[in-house]
């Protein structure tokens, strides 16, 4: 599912325990994104908008403490629930950075492992900051969710 796009690539993988029907619409209900799709605990997201269709539209308003707000939009390209959900991606302050996200939803064992993949990003810089929020972002959908599955880690 990698894109080939230029540019710089965040690629993220994280495992939920949801099942993949949850978490595939914890990214598609405008009312469950209003709750996680900020990069920090502190931020909100006043809008969200959807309409989950191929070549239909997505959009998030993204609210920091300050209250300077960021906007990204999107249109779907690939939506095939709960496995696959593909979107374009560009942020209100460089509107000609068009991205790419793709995400899989991989459920196994009650337990769903999600890969996003955020290509296309124009610089190191860009690349670096939506690194930091993509993970801000998934660490609230696990709040969102109520629970998450880690990893075990060897032990020392």
């Amino acid at each position: 599912m990698m894109s080939d796009r230029p540019g710089h690539v965040v690629r993220i993988e994280r495992s939920f325990a949801a099942s993949a029907e949850d978490v595939f619409d914890a990214w598609t209900s405008p009312e469950v994104m209003r709750r996680w799709f900020h990069c920090a605990a502190h931020w909100e997201t006043p809008a969200a908008e959807v309409d989950l269709r191929v070549g239909g539209k997505v959009r998030v308003v993204m609210r920091k403490p300050d209250g300077t707000e960021v906007e990204a939009r999107g249109e779907y390209t690939l939506i095939d629930r709960p496995h696959r959900l593909a979107m374009t991606w560009t942020f209100d302050d460089v509107p000609s950075n068009e991205q790419l996200i793709e995400l899989s939803f991989t459920e196994s064992e009650g337990s769903t492992t999600v890969l996003l993949v955020n290509s296309g990003i124009s610089t190191d810089a860009r690349r670096n900051a939506q690194d930091w929020g993509w993970h801000g972002c998934l660490d609230q959908l696990e709040r969102a969710l109520g629970r998450t599955i880690r990893r075990p880690q060897p032990p020392p």
